[in-house]
């Protein structure tokens, strides 16, 4: 019991100090990545500019990708966080600023990652340099995450494993199928 207690802490002490601290760039940045990632307008703006400017390729890395952030959402959404309740860092870590978009649901995972995760991971088989513009905003969707005090840095990282299982998932679902009709 004490190696939990003692990760538990580690995080909580992390994510005090995290928590609207850090380089100056990361304050002008974060309301910016929050606004865009807020209800996945980043990854559908992202799907829609990939499908349209990048021919077939582009259209498969936008259709992965949105298959697999919605697949988060739901392992994450109607999975995950209903069957571990886990409450924010407290208000008064959060700067002010910050408290007036803190979400209600359970702190764990966060959806947030798991969709950024999904959809960078998704897109990066048919079209790696995309994957890799679209892991960077991904990253900077987790950092925001926890910079905001929406939650902990377990929190982040668990939501990106939740992203990467669905990515892969989506990846390996055809093989899947059609397996199971031969």
């Amino acid at each position: 019991m004490g190696t939990m207690a003692d990760l538990r802490d580690g995080d909580h002490l992390l994510a005090r100090r995290v928590i609207g601290c850090g380089p100056s760039w990361m304050g002008r940045a974060a309301p910016v990545v929050q606004e865009a990632a807020e209800h996945t307008k980043l990854w559908w703006a992202t799907a829609g500019a990939l499908a349209a400017f990048g021919g077939w390729r582009g259209r498969t890395a936008a259709a992965a990708g949105i298959t697999a952030m919605a697949a988060a959402e739901v392992l994450c959404n109607a999975g995950a966080k209903q069957l571990y309740r886990r409450r924010r860092p407290p208000r008064e870590w959060i700067p002010p600023e910050e408290l007036q978009d803190r979400p209600d649901s359970s702190s764990f995972p966060s959806g947030h990652t798991a969709a950024a995760v999904a959809f960078a991971g998704a897109v990066t088989p048919p079209w790696p340099a995309a994957g890799v513009a679209c892991a960077v905003m991904a990253g900077l969707v987790a950092a925001e995450r926890v910079y905001s005090g929406a939650h902990y840095p377990s929190d982040v990282v668990f939501g990106g494993l939740l992203g990467l299982g669905a990515a892969a998932l989506v990846r390996n679902a055809p093989k899947l199928l059609w397996r199971s009709v031969r």
